[in-house]
């Protein structure tokens, strides 16, 4: 008996020792012993059909879908065939003062001594920038620092021909210039400009222009963000944020949907290289148009004026003037005694809560909302003084229009 139990137990022993064996190098082996489970079988079946789109969806909406249930990446090859002949490449020519001996960082400083006799020369220089043909009788959209101070423009097209231009004017405090080209060229494109109020954030965009002058260029993004303000690029700024790529060279050039519509003039980037970091801005087209229709009809933009310096409300002004908590509105820095403003009886201190009923809310608002007030109307203050309310009457004035050479 004794001699049997000692087999058992060996043949035991050997057993386990082989299944810990297996069951450490050849798992695989186990699994065959299993109950079989067959694989789910493979659908050589199509996957479903895209929902269609609906009869009145929008163009620029059906096309990428149309390109979806072909197999084929989307494309926004025909947007850029509808812009590319309405965009142009913008060439100056000008004389700037460059001083003989290193000058100093400080601005004012440096134009000190930029007055010396002496100091400086005069000497040709050149630039490049972008513009849009917005009218079939030649007047290009483009941006003021593109011909700033311009001796001479010459306006190149996409399809290679050439002319000189000269400037009808210029709008500095939105950085807006509009051109009028000489030669008599004919059959000249113009640009399809986008409905106003359209784009919203996460739309595709497309930027045309001339980058670092390597020709027609257009680079592909979205819209980052609407109203952009308080960048201080601008007088009045009202920025679409996009980050298509925007290099030097691009000023002036035209942001497009992607329907190849006009939707905004590419002014202005936001890096620390000089190169595209993904941050650029663009000037709607609702207020470049209303900018350009001011220059062709008057030769400049008249605005309202009132004649005062606005603040936001901020906490120390608001401890420094003994506010109220919760305060809304602006308040004011500085009032030009013979302004406006100074005519009606307000004074610094006083916080302006509504105009012609509707609330301020910051400063940029509200120098908008005055510049967009014809000269000559009356509107209505609500103007908060010390710990009483009151309501101003102001006629608006014409806002001094900014000279440059």
């Amino acid at each position: 008996m004794r001699r049997l139990w000692l087999i058992f137990a060996q043949a035991v022993t050997i057993c386990l020792a082989i299944l810990f064996v297996v069951t450490t190098l050849r798992p695989d082996w186990l699994r065959l012993a299993g109950p079989y489970r067959p694989a789910p079988p493979q659908s050589s079946a199509m996957p479903p059909p895209a929902p269609p789109m609906p009869p009145d969806a929008p163009e620029h909406a059906q096309a990428p879908l149309a390109a979806r249930r072909a197999g084929a990446a989307a494309s926004y090859a025909d947007a850029v065939s509808r812009a590319v002949p309405w965009v142009v490449n913008v060439y100056t020519a000008k004389h700037v003062d460059v001083p003989l001996v290193p000058l100093p960082d400080d601005p004012m400083l440096q134009h000190l001594l930029g007055q010396v006799p002496g100091m400086s020369r005069r000497q040709p220089a050149s630039s490049l920038g972008s513009g849009v043909i917005v009218r079939q009788d030649g007047y290009v959209l483009t941006n003021f620092h593109v011909v700033e101070a311009a001796d001479a423009i010459e306006v190149a097209l996409a399809d290679g021909r050439k002319a000189a231009a000269k400037v009808v004017g210029t709008d500095p405090e939105t950085d807006l210039a509009v051109l009028k080209l000489d030669g008599g060229l004919v059959h000249l494109p113009m640009a399809a400009m986008a409905p106003e109020h359209t784009l919203r954030v996460g739309d595709v965009v497309l930027a045309i222009g001339n980058p670092f002058g390597v020709g027609l260029t257009t680079t592909q993004g979205i819209v980052s963000a609407l109203g952009r303000n308080g960048l201080g690029i601008n007088t009045f700024e009202n920025f679409i944020q996009t980050d298509a790529a925007i290099n030097p060279g691009n000023s002036g050039g035209a942001l497009i949907d992607a329907r190849g519509q006009l939707v905004g003039i590419n002014t202005a980037i936001y890096s620390e290289t000089g190169g595209s970091l993904g941050i650029g801005f663009a000037i709607p087209i609702e207020s470049a148009r209303r900018v350009m229709d001011e220059i062709i009809r008057n030769g400049q933009v008249r605005r309202g004026w009132l004649g005062v310096e606005p603040q936001d409300i901020t906490p120390d002004l608001a401890q420094t003037f003994k506010l109220p908590a919760g305060v809304s509105g602006v308040i004011l820095a500085g009032v030009v005694r013979d302004g406006p403003a100074g005519k009606a009886g307000l004074r610094v201190g006083d916080i302006v809560q509504k105009l012609s009923g509707a609330p301020v809310l910051n400063t940029p608002g509200f120098l908008s909302a005055i510049a967009s007030q014809p000269p000559g109307r009356d509107i209505t203050l609500d103007v908060l003084r010390g710990s009483k309310s009151r309501e101003v009457k102001v006629r608006v004035g014409s806002r001094p229009v900014e000279t440059v050479q």
